[in-house]
């Protein structure tokens, strides 16, 4: 942390605000909507994010770790020590840390799902008014984890620098009291890079030349190295203590009134007017600059929410402190998922420390006898096939393995916002709950009777219809097969519920129930629009391969698993059988298809012979048919000789659904 190298000098004779830098970054690109960005996989050491403008040199900062990776091996993963370098360099600069989890796993090549942003080129911006950016992405342009320092597109604007902020940081799941406590206490330390021209600065390290093994940015001016390097362009530190922490940068930010000036690369910053010089140079601690500032600084000092936040925040320090400190560990764990996931000594115990918080199970499981019992009264209730399986998908494909959040374990289908989402059914999710909880309240009161400590939840029960209406459609099909069923799931209240979280996620598009919530806006040109691409999304989040998201597809329209039960893509005549008809009837040959409305999201099969109508499909139906290698999947499960490979596919996939919290 303080042995400072030759090869990378530290500044301030301490690697910690770039270790804080580097953590930060990698945690820093996480988004709610769809979970992906942030930490638990250590992308950022991989393109396209290590070649962000944004992590100029963090590159530097990964080399620096070289040896203690080493040192460790396999035993300590690069996503977890790039958090844990940020957290010990917090601690030893006066953070009292709340807690630290390891279980964090590296990938080993570029995660390509991931879609950043429309631009082509970066540091630019083509997503209309920052206010409301196009959903899932958070910065407000390619290359930056947040917002331009500089103010909006370069204008230093403070109070226009605050509304991007402020959208920016609800998108990576922060509020205000958050973001000021994260920015404030990130800028204790450390120091923003601009020592001349842009124009000296190498290409990224992708794009660096061999000899340079991995490194880019390399910096033709002066040293190169020292005080002679360029990250963001602005030539600044935030506070006379840059490797302590404390509220030195809050009191500056409102002691002085700041005057708009240029860092030497050019870039517009803010400078105290006739404040003395008193923040020490990086590389020369007996010499003085004069305080300085980012637009973005600014923006905490004018917008009146953050101002008044800040201003407690200089008046009860040790509130700043904890706020922060809890801040630090949301903003570096928010995607690692439940407690089961979190590993090592120092996993926090504190619940509100936890995002999902799952309440301890203090029941016993049901066993085979009882399950036998329960699926005979899930049989026995008003719940059809179609609405055992839509709910208990519904409750499934909540889950996104991007940060492991959603999913059936703890019922959250049943609660408010979830109960509201549109393709939840909201009314008919009423009555289907009502009918599980019956059969929950029955079957757990039996048990206090006996004196058993067996009890079954309402995340179990969910699961469990899919299971009877499975095994139903199985026998309607003509086989017989038992589905597998792990009980274990428990129910969360209301208390556990982070509704501004799961409001912000509702769903717009589902493919495997064939919802699709605005079909006008799909544009042929922009494949980003379509259904297609949101089901292959999808599909990602969920951890299937191509041919699990294939045999779901065919099995859930059988099942008649459509939004609102329409028959697109109900390609059979006998609904409610696990046949795979919906492939054999995709790929006949004697079907000819027409669009019905301008923007070609629903289709009618007509019967070439007879001109009469015969199916109706979306294009989540129709691009199976048309993509070769889909077309090539659906040729395997519409061969004659794969009815009972299809059911045994479908329930496979299926069981793993049911258990992706357990992987």
């Amino acid at each position: 942390m303080r042995s400072s190298q030759d090869w990378w000098p530290a500044d301030f004779v301490h690697y910690g605000p770039l270790f804080i830098r580097l953590a930060w970054h990698s945690a820093g690109s996480y988004r709610i909507y769809d979970g992906r960005g942030g930490a638990r996989d250590g992308s950022i050491r991989f393109p396209p994010r290590i070649n962000w403008p944004d992590n100029i040199s963090l590159d530097k900062a990964i080399r620096l770790l070289w040896p203690i990776k080493k040192k460790y091996g396999k035993e300590l993963s690069w996503a977890d020590l790039i958090i844990l370098s940020g957290t010990i360099a917090l601690e030893d600069m006066g953070v009292k840390i709340l807690r630290f989890s390891l279980g964090r796993e590296d990938i080993f090549e570029p995660d390509e799902s991931p879609d950043w942003g429309p631009e082509e080129e970066m540091l630019t911006a083509k997503r209309g008014e920052k206010e409301e950016l196009e959903k899932p992405f958070a910065a407000t342009e390619m290359g930056l984890i947040y917002v331009n320092p500089e103010g909006p597109g370069g204008n230093p604007d403070p109070l226009g620098s605050a509304k991007e902020i402020r959208v920016a940081f609800y998108r990576m799941g922060m509020n205000d009291k958050e973001t000021v406590a994260l920015i404030a206490g990130g800028h204790s330390f450390g120091k923003c890079h601009g020592a001349e021209s842009a124009n000296y600065l190498g290409p990224d390290p992708s794009s660096s030349p061999i000899e340079q093994q991995g490194l880019g940015w390399r910096y033709s001016f002066g040293k190169g190295k020292g005080p002679d390097i360029f990250t963001s362009g602005f030539e600044l530190a935030w506070s006379p203590t840059s490797t302590k922490f404390g509220i030195n940068y809050l009191k500056m930010l409102f002691q002085y009134e700041w005057e708009l000036t240029k860092s030497p690369a050019g870039k517009s910053q803010w400078v105290a007017k006739d404040a003395p010089e008193i923040i020490p140079d990086v590389h020369n601690l007996s010499k003085k600059h004069k305080p300085m500032m980012l637009t973005a600084d600014l923006a905490l000092r004018f917008d009146p929410i953050y101002s008044k936040i800040a201003h407690r925040f200089i008046k009860n320090p040790d509130e700043f402190e904890q706020a922060f400190a809890r801040v630090w560990f949301k903003l570096t764990h928010r995607d690692m998922g439940p407690k089961n996931c979190h590993i090592g000594p120092y996993v926090p115990k504190d619940a509100s420390l936890q995002l999902d918080p799952l309440p301890e199970r203090e029941y016993e499981l049901v066993d085979k006898k009882d399950i036998k019992e329960l699926k005979k009264r899930i049989q026995n209730s008003e719940l059809n096939i179609s609405q055992l399986i839509y709910f208990a998908w519904s409750s499934i494909s909540s889950f996104r393995n991007s940060d492991r959040r959603g999913g059936t374990n703890g019922a959250r289908i049943r609660l408010y916002p979830m109960n509201k989402w549109e393709v939840n059914h909201p009314d008919e999710l009423k009555k289907v709950i009502s009918n599980y909880e019956k059969i929950q309240q029955k079957f757990n009161k039996e048990q206090v009777n006996k004196g058993s400590k067996k009890r079954i939840s309402i995340a179990d029960l969910i699961i469990l219809g899919g299971c009877v209406a499975i095994e139903k459609a199985v026998k309607n099909a003509g086989y017989s097969v038992e589905v597998p069923f792990t009980p274990g799931k428990v129910d969360v209240g209301e208390e556990h519920i982070d509704r501004d979280f799961y409001k912000a996620i509702e769903l717009l598009a589902d493919g495997f129930r064939n919802y699709f919530k605005y079909p006008e806006r799909i544009n042929e040109n922009d494949f980003s629009t379509t259904p297609e691409y949101n089901l292959i999304d999808k599909a990602n989040l969920l951890k299937l391969t191509v041919p699990e998201m294939m045999v779901l597809i065919g099995g859930l329209r059988v099942l008649n698993a459509n939004y609102k039960y329409p028959d697109y893509g109900l390609f059979t005549e006998k609904p409610g059988a696990l046949t795979n008809d919906f492939f054999v009837n995709l790929l006949d040959t004697d079907i000819e298809w027409r669009a019905v409305d301008d923007y070609k999201y629903t289709f009618e099969g007509y019967n070439r012979k007879g001109g009469k109508i015969k199916w109706r499909a979306t294009r989540v139906d129709l691009i199976i048919g048309h993509h070769e290698e889909l077309r090539a999947i659906a040729e395997v499960y519409a061969s004659n000789d794969t009815g009972e490979k299809f059911v045994k596919d479908f329930i496979s996939v299926w069981n793993k659904m049911m258990n992706l919290e357990r992987f």
